[in-house]
Parts: C-alpha cells; structure tokens; sequence
C-alpha cells in the first residue's frame, strides 16, 4: 500500500511540476458568415476573430468542355509561428490547384 502511495504522489508531484499555459485560449467568434444556394451552384463566406477567413463559389458547368462542378475560392489563416498564409484555388476538371499568395505577392506590399 505503501508503494502505491508514494507512486501516486510522485505523480501528482510531477503533474503539478509541468509548465502551464500561461493564458487561457480566447473562444472564436464568428464575425461573418453569408452563404446562398441554388439549382446551378453555391457561394458562401466566413471570417473569424482569429484571423481565418474563407470564401468559395461554386457553379455547376454541364457544356461540352466540362461537366460536373467547378469551383474557385480562397481562404487565410495565421500558421502557429505567426505568419499570416492565403491559399486561392480552383477546383475543376483537372483537379485541385491551389495557389499560395504571400504576403510580399499581394498587390501593395512593397
């Protein structure tokens, strides 16, 4: 009984030792979201309070060149060292394509 004792403090001991967080994560808020459906496609649109946003359309294409869904969108987070990604992508025929936009690429960065 002993042994089991001394075990579970010892536990105990270095459970309380480890580092803690030193701030509590703040919940996510919605800031927008807007969306629209219909019989020939979609788009909808989301930002939240950390920084992730996305917004993507979709049309459904039935012509000679392509038949089934085609669709174009983007979205933006900030990876966990800070740095701020954007991804636009086409999704079609030929596959995902995704296409990273740094920040020095956006138009007005020097």
């Amino acid at each position: 009984m002993m042994k089991i004792t001394i075990c579970v403090l010892s536990a105990l001991i270095l459970a309380c030792a480890l580092p803690q967080e030193e701030a509590q994560a703040q919940p996510v808020q919605i800031l927008k979201q807007d969306s629209e459906i219909n019989v020939d496609g979609y788009n909808f649109e989301f930002e939240t309070s950390d920084g992730t946003s996305r917004q993507e359309q979709g049309e459904y294409k039935n012509d000679t060149d392509q038949q089934g869904l085609s669709v174009k969108g983007s979205y933006q987070y900030v990876a966990p060292d800070g740095q701020k990604i954007s991804v636009t992508f086409v999704a079609d025929k030929n596959g995902y394509q995704p296409t990273e936009v740094k920040d020095e690429d956006k138009p007005g960065k020097a």
